[in-house]
């Protein structure tokens, strides 16, 4: 199989990680989206590291373009992973902090996607493939980060309105959308006394791993007849 560029985004830890790993571990290469430089380790050759201030829409340009030259003149896969979760509820934040967190979350976690995706599309070949990383918080809600489960909501539309309006050029649009996933920014939380509470949500009284994530985005990136999907990875721990 030919070798597919990839660019994924936030992929300095985590899920990210986790997806850029997985497609070079099957001889991909990868354009790695962080904040700041840093030495990739992925298995394979050709890889690529793109850093850019994701509020930017000019950076956002910047760095898709640089990835699609790094890796060779194009992609084949976007995977827009990025995102922020901001705490802000509404009886104990000051209104400047309240609108704050809104600006912040939206910046990140839907604007940059929609920004990426009118990048990207301008470098995808038929088919092409863009994959969204959305949450179970899009549906079940998030009292704490209403922000986040608003944008993610968001998200999916966005999702499924692209995926109507790049099909006729071959291009397949989907998403994931996770529960609670071990990463290293909740290690301490999943150790402490309310990690139990987390784990029992799903009736597996575990939480995902970072690579179950990336099997299926995987997947979505292998099929284009899973254009507007938004695949739920829950566990159980939530039906819509």
């Amino acid at each position: 199989m030919t070798a597919r560029r990839v660019l994924v985004t936030g992929a300095a830890r985590g899920i990210g990680a986790a997806i850029a790993h997985s497609f070079a571990a099957q001889g991909d290469r990868v354009a790695v989206h962080r904040r700041s430089p840093a030495p990739l380790d992925l298995p394979g050759t050709g890889h690529a590291l793109v850093t850019g201030d994701l509020t930017d829409p000019s950076a956002v340009r910047a760095l898709v373009d640089e990835a699609a030259a790094a890796l060779g003149g194009g992609l084949d896969v976007v995977v827009n992973n990025a995102a922020v979760y901001v705490e802000h509820k509404i009886a104990e934040t000051t209104y400047e902090q309240w609108q704050a967190a809104w600006r912040a979350t939206l910046d990140v976690d839907l604007l940059a996607p929609a920004n990426i995706c009118w990048c990207a599309a301008r470098h995808l070949p038929r088919g092409g493939r863009i994959i969204n990383v959305s949450s179970r918080g899009a549906y079940r809600g998030e009292p704490d980060h209403p922000a986040y489960g608003a944008a993610k909501a968001a998200l999916n539309s966005m999702t499924q309105s692209l995926a109507k309006a790049l099909a006729p050029r071959g291009i397949a649009v989907s998403a994931v959308a996770p529960g609670f996933v071990a990463t290293d920014m909740v290690a301490d939380l999943l150790a402490s006394p309310e990690g139990a509470v987390i784990r029992a949500q799903s009736p597996f009284d575990r939480v995902a791993e970072p690579s179950e994530i990336a099997d299926a985005v995987l997947f979505l990136a292998s099929s284009e007849w899973a254009s507007g999907t938004i695949l739920d990875l829950t566990g159980a721990s939530y039906f819509r």
